[in-house]
């Protein structure tokens, strides 16, 4: 075996007389709050401003107040999913992955969230109060606690105040946000698990017993207004909001009246507290209003019941934003309203059939809930922050979840950590600039079809999914379903001028055919295989960057700062001076003078792989440090830092070469790492010449 790099480096109701208070805190405070608001199974043509308001369907329904929203800031029309199905998209979105990074893919419903970096503990390292509210479903599988024993979340290892969150209130489990009353039986549910209570905690406490006619939308809306409230005429520090709705998916159950007259503090939905009447509209019969501009117009009881739901949560989006104003905190804070994937074709009610087609919920696009086509993964987004995002702006560059992290660490004045996969989106919903590409990657297996709609394109109905992949790459979408192989074609499409997929463009010139060979070698350069997740290309070695000379030598920067964890170094500012080409990182280190060490170093170069086939990896570091080859995480040696413990794994390469970064914390100590790597098969075999090598020119 041979060494890489062995070098040692140098180290609630709130009151009206409060408001004034609240609003001189919030302009004390430098740091911006962040909401972020996520539905469930909400479809890209839910919105009015997005497809509703110009459709020619013979049904159609109105959301207003995100309308306004989307006026007064940006409408994000090309922001994807990670995965067409929550549990994996939701988890991509608090981790600040994408599907090729994460430890939860497919159908991993109540899958335990990795103990890492997530939206929580990047605020709280940031300085801000967190909570979650709503629905997770992923806490993993309970351990040691006795069903007689529900007071305890012991047992839950991925609960959310382990997961960087210091308030939650929600439903743990995925069965949990299936239906929207937790303290009431429901006899019109499809099944059993339909029809019973289902359990809702805050924080230590399971609380579903005094819940009595709460309906789940009108409920985490109140308590997120009290919570803010709370934030801002109490606390001293910035606060994130995660609210995830879990609606309008599962059973289509509507409030129980019509939405409270007013908005904000001393209007629209307000929090109680008391037990059997915790939140105002906890009165009257469950599951039995229907909004008055959806009745009457001989539409199904579905689809009443639908438009219902969906304009619910837009008067509770404008009764939260007004909350913001009311609190004197509006300026001061970006909302961010989105939806986990594509629209749902259930019900969960006896004899109550819904499909997506009622009001094309997918809009324009082909396909729904579970399909990459555009339908299944492109979610109506939009950001909201009076100060900062301009009027009217629309923001047309592709997008995703692991975007956020990125976007909210650049709000709170941080550096993302090393494994996020995102970039900032500041730029351009602020319409201020440019910015780094996002990486737009989806990998997903489902056995069922796209649904047959006449709506659909022919040649996708009934299309059979099983294995999907999409990758965005030069502006163009490469899509595969029931996939074969690692030789199973992309169909291309350019979504500028086709967002319909309509016209595929692979192997219609000579440049597709190149982006065909680009698609299929760069989907193997982001993602690492997961065990749980089996893909038909795992055993495919990852493909070299094409061939180009090369000169020895490494190519180190480094930057000063305060850093709580190991940064993305790509997102820190440049510093003039720091950047140079380097022959022997030993003798580098060595010649820093101590009292001017550098808080983090980064370290990026290629190895040259004379031969296919499985390299075995080890690292090992003092201090907290990330390793990168291609995209893709090689070693993370970050959160939860172990300095004595050296760490394996093996990777299939291609012949040619790989690039490979390494960032490091570094400080007063004097940490040693070390990074080596050889052959499985030749173990004498000197992969990398004994040397780094830098592109010639670079």
């Amino acid at each position: 075996m041979i060494h890489f790099l062995r070098m040692t480096m140098l180290a609630a109701v709130i009151v009206s007389q409060l408001l004034h208070a609240a609003t001189l805190k919030a302009e004390a405070n430098e740091q911006p709050n962040v909401i972020f608001i996520l539905c469930d199974d909400m479809g890209w043509g839910d919105l009015g401003v997005f497809h509703q308001n110009e459709s020619k369907h013979d049904k159609k329904f109105s959301t207003p107040n995100l309308d306004k929203m989307a006026r007064d800031g940006a409408q994000l029309r090309n922001h994807y999913c990670p995965a067409p199905v929550c549990a994996p998209s939701r988890a991509s979105l608090l981790l600040g992955v994408h599907q090729g990074n994460c430890e939860i893919r497919d159908n991993q419903f109540d899958k335990k969230l990795p103990d890492n970096h997530t939206l929580g503990t990047v605020m709280k390292s940031a300085g801000y109060t967190t909570a979650m509210v709503g629905k997770y479903g992923l806490q993993g599988k309970s351990e040691g606690v006795k069903k007689e024993d529900p007071g305890s979340v012991q047992g839950w290892a991925g609960y959310p105040t382990k997961r960087g969150f210091d308030d939650f209130f929600g439903a743990v489990r995925h069965v949990d946000g299936h239906v929207h009353y937790p303290a009431n039986h429901y006899p019109l549910g499809n099944s059993k698990s339909h029809q019973v209570p289902k359990e809702l905690w805050h924080n230590d406490d399971e609380i579903s017993a005094k819940l009595d006619k709460c309906y789940s939308t009108d409920l985490f809306t109140a308590y997120a207004k009290h919570w803010v409230g709370e934030q801002v005429s109490e606390a001293d520090k910035p606060f994130f909001l995660y609210l995830a709705y879990d609606t309008p998916h599962a059973a289509l159950q509507v409030p129980t009246m019509a939405f409270p007259k007013g908005q904000g503090v001393n209007g629209g939905l307000q929090w109680l507290g008391n037990e059997g009447q915790m939140i105002n509209t906890a009165q009257g019969k469950i599951d039995s209003y229907r909004h008055d501009d959806y009745t009457g117009k001989g539409w199904s009881d579905a689809e009443e019941r639908f438009a219902t739901m969906v304009r619910r949560i837009d008067d509770c989006v404008g009764d939260l934003l007004q909350t913001l104003k009311d609190l004197g905190v509006a300026e001061n804070t970006l909302v961010v309203f989105s939806s986990d994937n594509g629209p749902h074709s259930e019900s969960y009610l006896q004899s109550v059939p819904y499909d997506p087609t009622s009001f094309q919920s997918y809009g324009p696009f082909d396909g729904i809930k579970r399909d990459t086509w555009e339908g299944g993964i492109r979610v109506p987004t939009l950001a909201w922050w009076p100060t900062k995002i301009p009027a009217e702006t629309v923001d047309t560059t592709p997008s995703q979840f692991q975007d956020w992290m990125a976007t909210f660490a650049d709000v709170a004045g941080v550096a993302p950590p090393a494994i996020c996969d995102g970039v900032t989106l500041l730029p351009t919903v602020t319409n201020s600039g440019d910015r780094d590409a996002s990486t737009v990657y989806v990998e997903y297996s489902q056995s069922g079809k796209t649904p047959n709609y006449d709506d659909f394109e022919p040649r996708k109905q009934g299309r059979r999914r099983k294995q999907m992949q999409v990758l965005m790459l030069g502006g163009y979408k490469g899509i595969r379903t029931n996939i074969k192989d690692h030789t199973s074609p992309f169909e291309i499409y350019d979504l500028r001028v086709d967002p319909s997929e309509l016209n595929d463009l692979a192997n219609s010139s000579d440049a597709m055919k190149e982006l065909q060979r680009q698609m299929q070698s760069q989907v193997l350069r982001v993602r690492r295989k997961n065990s749980t997740a089996p893909r038909p290309y795992d055993g495919q070695p990852i493909a070299a960057l094409p061939a180009q000379p090369t000169s020895p030598g490494i190519l180190v920067d480094s930057r000063s700062g305060d850093f709580q964890y190991v940064p993305n170094f790509d997102s820190l500012s440049s510093q003039s001076g720091n950047l140079r080409i380097i022959q022997d990182p030993g003798k580098y280190v060595a010649s820093l003078d101590a009292n001017q060490l550098a808080a983090v170093y980064h370290f990026k170069g290629y190895i040259a792989v004379p031969k296919t086939g499985k390299v075995a990896f080890q690292f090992q570091s003092d201090t907290p440090a990330f390793v990168r080859i291609h995209e893709t995480v090689l070693f993370d040696n970050d959160f939860h830092h172990q300095a004595d413990k050296k760490r394996s794994t093996q990777l299939a390469l291609e012949e040619g070469n790989h690039p490979i970064e390494i960032t490091i914390l570094g400080g007063t100590a004097r940490p040693n790492w070390q990074l080596t790597g050889a052959l499985t098969k030749q173990p004498k075999t000197e992969i990398v010449a004994g040397k780094w090598r830098m592109p010639i020119g670079k």
